[in-house]
């Protein structure tokens, strides 16, 4: 099943769509601070965008100003049904780098995670995660 629903879903501190690639994207607004609630409600947008098969997903949080404890210990996808297969983080900044690896040490999510400093190499890592159906 190709997934082709190209709609943008706008929140307060996301952007979410599914690519035609068919690996979903959420891009951080710039300067957001991501609270449980923010989480949530991006959690659901991207679950809202299933048509029949998982898929990987590109989170862009190279524009981030914080996120809080809860927000990461949710977003792990830790003990709750999700319709990922993978997750890679795209960051800018060297101290965005530490955050997202003392992040995915702390919280070990249950898909695969990768952290990436460009979208390239990030879409190609995806593009391997296509077909898992974890």
């Amino acid at each position: 099943m190709e997934i082709m629903d190209t709609h943008k879903i706008e929140l307060r501190c996301y952007t979410t769509y599914m690519g035609e690639d068919g690996i979903a994207r959420s891009i951080v607004k710039p300067n957001a601070e991501i609270e449980l609630d923010d989480a949530i409600a991006n959690s659901k947008a991207v679950n809202s965008l299933f048509q029949g098969e998982k898929f990987p997903l590109l989170i862009d949080s190279s524009k981030i100003k914080s996120m809080s404890k809860e927000a990461r210990k949710y977003l792990s996808v830790n003990n709750r049904s999700t319709h990922i297969t993978s997750f890679a983080v795209v960051v800018k900044s060297s101290l965005s780098t530490i955050i997202v690896n003392f992040f995915f040490q702390l919280q070990k999510p249950s898909v695969p995670a990768k952290l990436f400093t460009n979208e390239k190499d990030a879409l190609s890592w995806l593009q391997k995660h296509k077909n898992n159906k974890n």
